[in-house]
């Protein structure tokens, strides 16, 4: 501030004297419009004079303000307790000022080839509304009113969620309308084409960047009618099975294929979570069940090995992932929605080694392989799709006097963000953005796992190509900087969550909830699930006791099964010893079932709450009475040994 009122002292100063100078000359010899043109010269002079100075001032305070940044990133990077700290403050500043206003905004879901009955939007609708955003609906992209308007009504979107069919229009919308700030859609537009099946080869593997590179999946990994189970191993798999001293029971038991499920939360930079529920098909077996990863390598490996296991599992998904990003380096679309994320399956098949094949990727959640798919199979993926929505968009108050848009927190965010200031970060707004998103997700990663990014293995040197070769790729600018922040979070919180486990050891039994007998504390019903699907009235909610449906004619059994919200709380249906899931018969006009929420952790069950379902099964229908209809009669004639028929008409 002194610099600055000292250079305006002298240039008035200067700017005086030659005021004073012209003067004296005009009264000698000049006439009025040479006197004009000298002032303007004048001005002029010193304007570019006072510009220059002022520029080289900024150039010298930006580049003492660079050299203080990586200072204070390489100081961060040795104390990771002070940046997680900066990030938690940034995050109640945020919190802060939205405490008067609703901070989550609207979702809006596009249901596709889905009905809004459909339990997985009700899931959707149920889940986000509890997180405190304000749940529109609609079929497309193009017929969703909240798009259109846009932010005419004051408000603007934060989620898209676009269910099946109706993808494309999403990324229509993505590809003509860049999302801004904190929007969030279910897709991510670099993954759109590199997985898609060209000819028998994955798409992305036909890209010249990946000749050399070997890696570990089928190159019918993304074919859409392959079984996981098909196809011979081929010279990338024998290559990648290198061998590990295991016992013959060892062998045998991993024998299987898994289904591991992969969250990746960013594509540029690359973050990624999986969840710890897989799935298990064993070696001849016809059907999969459901199982945690830990718990299923633990049994048949060791604590030692499994954790070999799981470690280059962890590495044989994040390589496929960088070297699917790494082919769309230079696509528009790879720097678009940097906040978008994507659900994806991995098929990995084991046979006598700890690495694994990508035999069969998918971009989304299947559980096509379990013996009850249309109800083991939804329910497994409807929880699994509550755990992404919990962890993506954590509960908000939903207290509003106006809905905040997703770009209020950008003054907050700027000023962690900017070089300004003893907290700052250097940062992009984006980019601190994510970086707290981050932190927030490994502070409370529910049943997530970090997948990306983590330390290389030391003894892995495929692994080692594929970083190197992704980093040039993606990283420029601060790039580098907010990838080192973000494997610096990781390794805190993966030292940190591994003390705290040694603090307070907890067996695979114990944290398992279905193994304790406890009270049922929740007596009410997460969801109601019928083949085939029933459209109730009103529409389920855990509150709501009492629903009415309608079938046609041709419907005489009706599958139940009723799904609790506590795990501790048992299911019977019409009785006390009554079935948890029944083929229910359903006789014409009215019929009722009773669906019984009981406590069974007294010597004497408690029924807690009931819910009504009355059925009404529709008459025979009745033929028209004035078409043309041609009616036909058949005779059966007896004969015994030696008698004649000779045919009459009837």
């Amino acid at each position: 501030m002194v610099c600055v009122l000292t250079l305006a002292r002298n240039i008035c100063a200067e700017v005086g004297m030659l005021f004073r100078g012209i003067w004296t000359l005009r009264r000698r010899c000049c006439t009025g419009p040479l006197l004009l043109l000298g002032i303007a010269v004048g001005l002029f002079y010193h304007t570019v004079t006072v510009d220059r100075d002022r520029t080289e001032l900024k150039s010298s305070q930006r580049d003492q303000r660079n050299k203080s940044a990586v200072f204070d990133h390489k100081l961060l990077l040795k104390n990771p307790e002070r940046l997680t700290s900066l990030l938690e403050a940034s995050q109640t500043d945020s919190f802060v000022h939205h405490s008067k206003c609703r901070c989550a905004g609207k979702a809006i879901i596009l249901t596709g080839q889905r009905a809004p009955t459909d339990t997985e939007v009700q899931l959707y609708q149920r889940v986000l509304q509890q997180q405190g955003y304000q749940v529109d609906q609609a079929r497309y992209a193009e017929t969703s009113a909240s798009l259109r308007q846009g932010r005419r009504d004051g408000r603007d979107w934060s989620v898209l969620i676009c269910l099946k069919g109706s993808e494309k229009s999403c990324l229509r919308k993505i590809n003509f309308a860049h999302p801004q700030h904190r929007q969030r859609v279910n897709i991510i537009p670099a993954f759109a084409g590199v997985f898609l099946d060209m000819g028998g080869v994955c798409r992305f593997l036909t890209d010249s960047q990946l000749s050399g590179v070997t890696l570990p999946i089928r190159p019918s990994a993304c074919a859409f009618s392959t079984s996981p189970q098909e196809g011979t191993p081929n010279a990338a798999e024998d290559e990648w099975r290198r061998p590990i001293t295991l016992s013959y029971s060892d062998i045998q038991s991993m024998n299987a294929t898994i289904n591991v499920y992969v969250l990746v939360t960013s594509a540029t930079p690359l973050t990624a979570f999986v969840h710890r529920t897989a799935l298990v098909k064993p070696h001849l077996d016809k059907t999969s069940y459901a199982t945690e990863l830990q718990v299923f390598f633990r049994e048949r490996l060791g604590p030692v090995l499994s954790h070999k296991a799981i470690e280059h599992m962890n590495h044989v998904i994040s390589d496929i992932l960088k070297a699917a990003l790494l082919t769309t380096k230079d696509s528009s679309s790879s720097s678009r929605c940097q906040l978008c994320f994507q659900l994806m399956t991995f098929s990995l098949h084991y046979n006598s080694s700890l690495h694994p094949v990508v035999v069969k990727l998918q971009t989304d959640l299947h559980f096509d392989g379990m013996k009850d798919p249309h109800f083991d199979g939804q329910i497994a993926k409807e929880y699994m799709l509550e755990d992404v929505l919990k962890l993506l968009f954590p509960a908000c108050s939903s207290e509003a006097v106006e809905p905040s848009l997703p770009f209020r927190t950008k003054e907050e965010n700027q000023k962690y963000s900017d070089c300004e200031g003893p907290n700052a970060l250097c940062l992009p707004p984006d980019e601190m953005h994510l970086l707290q998103q981050f932190n927030q997700h490994l502070k409370r990663p529910g049943p997530f796992q970090l997948l990306y990014p983590t330390c290389p293995l030391p003894d892995d040197p495929q692994h080692d190509l594929i970083q190197t070769e992704s980093l040039s790729a993606q990283d420029y600018g601060w790039r580098p900087a907010l990838m080192a922040l973000l494997q610096e979070l990781s390794l805190y919180y993966t030292r940190k969550h591994q003390i705290e486990s040694l603090d307070d050891p907890k067996s695979p039994e114990a944290s398992d909830p279905l193994s304790r007998k406890g009270r049922c504390v929740d007596p009410h019903l997460r969801q109601l699930y019928t083949d085939p699907p029933m459209v109730l009235m009103p529409v389920f909610n855990a509150w709501e006791k009492e629903y009415r449906a309608e079938v046609p004619f041709d419907v005489i059994t009706i599958r139940i099964r009723p799904e609790p919200v506590s795990p501790h709380c048992h299911i019977h249906l019409d009785e006390h010893l009554g079935p948890r899931m029944a083929n229910y018969p359903v006789g014409l006009g009215n019929s009722r079932i009773n669906i019984l929420v009981m406590d069974e952790s007294e010597a004497e069950p408690v029924v807690m709450t009931i819910y009504t379902l009355h059925i009404y099964r529709e008459s025979r229908p009745s033929l028209p009475m004035f078409d043309e209809y041609v009616m036909c009669s058949f005779m059966q004639v007896i004969l015994s040994a030696g008698d004649s028929y000779s045919p009459q008409e009837e």
